[in-house]
């Protein structure tokens, strides 16, 4: 049966007689002579992917995939100059085919006819469209360790158009503000709102979690369980307006990173509803959810299953697994990754369960990624506890795992660990701020650890602030860490006024950023309403993130740490040329200390004066007053 959405989405042509035809009649006449004529054939055309592309890319090779019942029956023919139809290929499902295309670098901007035939005569025609690459300065520029990341979640942060909040004919319809688990109304228009309050705070990148369609029947807020790939969710606004999004972003100086999911999808997903074939999905006799268990990928004694588990079970019931061993799902992925960021701009990608996915493609991902855009930035989340384990997934093979991932950067977790260590733990050989030292003494295993991500919190783990137990000292001290250590440090949305709370049981780590919905209460956007200790909170924060975005030796300068003596930790962020050095010193006792200077000669040769950062005031070098509790910030003259 003829779909009535194959008339709306794709233009079908016919023969010129049946045009001149259709043009002497009613048009609801017509409309019904197509559905007749299609219907005798069996063939519909439900969508093409990608929806369009662009000349002058890297990569010649450009497959479509072809979704539409019984759409296997039909033959295949374009003419274009510069395109060329390599190959139909017929899979498993009749209601799909896979065109593999090449596109030449003399091919031209513009659109062309893909025809599909049964027994020689044209059925169905979809308009293809090639694009120029835009070449506008600004664009892509890649997120490195002069940025300062905000992350936020859409569905929470602000509403700015009212009119997406339902959707009707999307699966979930509830807004529900008092839960956890329904959708909220904040969008994209929202964030494009509040891009002055981000850069004032002092933030140069954006980070949403995904913007993409996720039709679920609950839960659909996060944006993990993607259900199309190529649309952004209504709720949160269009595509259109994503791209313009990142447009404004660039055009007041901020950045963008676009969070993207490989290893899974929603079970609402289109090509979920209708396989194009039995392994697109890694599938199991019965449900295997994965171990969850990264060990099991470097663990040179490990078991086969254990492995497999880990990589091919679901990592929850309602998010199949994709098996990324198949290559239609290799191409898929890839090429949609690469239409966002020419399509959109944005400047980097956070990678979702990173070491979920198979280990080969994502070599082969990142490399195919980094040839269109030498100047993108990429990392992985890897939720681990060790760095070996971390440094396993990242590029240039440094632990011996045998082939080189290409993967810039992860997320740095065991650092977050080892922050939170040196800030509530009790000192110790290798416990308290010894932690934290010796973490950072195995930066030898990343072969670049400046682009890893770090972080004290974001939306899957406990605030910050709760987990210093709502200390504000504790807090002045982990922001000054975060913003003085070495990587891309990124902060979850509301640290900066905050917000707090654990991630269970009540999952209130993703509350409404107050102010964000017209009627609250309270407008934590201004500084008028905001306590006197969120300002205070506030303004620690954009005075050291503004220090930070005019600092050469917090950007991009080396890291020297001392070992810590008398429960003072001290390191150095050092830049030859230009000059600069900050000096960071960290007392997590409930004592004040006195640190002497001689010990760090080989950092402080000619230094005459320091500065305190936070409060401007110059300081005796020679013998410093570091108070309990405390992270001392230094500019060293």
């Amino acid at each position: 049966m003829i779909r009535l959405q194959t008339l709306t989405k794709f233009p079908l042509l016919f023969n010129a007689h049946t045009n001149t035809f259709f043009r002497k009649i009613s048009s609801t006449l017509a409309l019904l002579l197509i559905l007749s004529f299609n219907s005798l054939f069996g063939q519909t055309l439900e969508r093409i992917e990608p929806m369009f592309w662009f000349t002058g890319m890297h990569n010649p090779k450009l497959q479509l995939l072809v979704h539409g019942e019984n759409i296997a029956n039909t033959t295949v023919a374009l003419t274009y100059p510069g395109v060329k139809l390599v190959k139909v290929n017929k899979v498993e499902n009749p209601n799909y085919l896979f065109l593999d295309l090449t596109v030449a670098p003399t091919a031209k901007a513009g659109k062309f006819p893909i025809n599909f035939m049964v027994n020689g005569k044209k059925i169905l025609t979809y308009s293809y469209e090639l694009k120029n690459r835009d070449k506008s300065a600004g664009r892509i520029q890649g997120v490195t360790n002069k940025d300062f990341i905000y992350l936020l979640m859409p569905d929470r942060f602000s509403n700015g158009d009212k009119s997406n909040d339902v959707v009707q004919g999307l699966t979930e319809t509830a807004l529900n503000r008092d839960s956890m688990y329904y959708r909220h109304g904040g969008d994209i228009q929202g964030v494009i709102n509040h891009l002055d309050y981000l850069k004032d705070l002092g933030i140069t990148t954006v980070w949403m979690t995904p913007e993409v369609e996720n039709d679920m029947p609950q839960a659909s807020y996060h944006g993990y369980a993607v259900t199309d790939h190529y649309k952004i969710d209504p709720r949160f606004g269009t595509n259109a307006l994503y791209k313009k999004y990142v447009e404004i972003a660039h055009a007041k100086g901020l950045k963008v990173i676009k969070d993207v999911v490989h290893n899974h999808i929603g079970t609402h997903h289109w090509f979920y509803k209708d396989l194009p074939m039995k392994n697109w999905l890694n599938q199991w006799p019965k449900y295997t959810q994965t171990s969850y268990r990264d060990q099991t990928l470097m663990d040179i004694h490990a078991s086969a299953a254990d492995r497999k588990q880990m990589l091919d079970g679901w990592f929850v019931p309602t998010m199949p697994d994709l098996n990324q061993r198949n290559p239609y799902v290799q191409n898929y992925l890839t090429q949609n990754h690469i239409w966002w960021i020419e399509y959109a701009g944005i400047d980097g990608l956070r990678l979702d369960t990173y070491g979920y996915n198979d280990p080969v493609y994502m070599a082969d991902w990142a490399l195919k990624v980094q040839a269109e855009f030498p100047h993108l930035s990429v990392f992985g989340e890897t939720l681990v506890t060790a760095v070996a384990n971390q440094a396993f997934f990242t590029g240039g093979n440094t632990v011996n795992r045998g082939f080189d991932t290409h993967l810039q950067g992860i997320t740095d977790a065991t650092l977050k660990d080892a922050i939170y260590e040196g800030i509530n733990g009790k000192n110790g050989w290798v416990d308290g701020i010894n932690r934290l030292y010796a973490t950072l003494a195995h930066d030898f295993l990343y072969k670049n650890p400046n682009t890893n991500c770090i972080f004290l919190d974001n939306h899957d783990l406990s605030r910050f602030y709760s987990m210093v137990g709502e200390d504000f000292d504790k807090y002045k001290m982990g922001m000054s860490i975060l913003l003085t250590m070495r990587g891309i440090p990124q902060m979850y949305y509301g640290t900066e006024i905050l917000m707090k709370n654990f991630s269970n049981p009540d999952g209130l780590i993703r509350s409404d950023f107050p102010g964000g919905w017209e009627g609250d209460k309270k407008d934590k956007f201004v500084a008028d309403g905001r306590t006197n200790k969120e300002n205070e909170a506030f303004n620690f924060v954009k005075t050291l993130a503004s220090f930070r975005r005019n600092s050469i030796a917090l950007q991009t300068g080396k890291l020297m740490q001392f070992v810590p003596q008398d429960d003072l930790y001290v390191y150095f962020r050092y830049n030859t040329e230009p000059k600069g050095t900050v000096m960071v010193i960290i007392n997590n006792t409930e004592k004040e200390k006195i640190l002497n200077t001689d010990r760090f000669a080989e950092r402080t040769a000619g230094i005459t004066a320091a500065k305190n950062v936070i409060t401007g005031e110059n300081i005796n070098f020679q013998n410093i007053k570091v108070p309990a509790k405390t992270t001392l910030v230094l500019e060293l003259r």
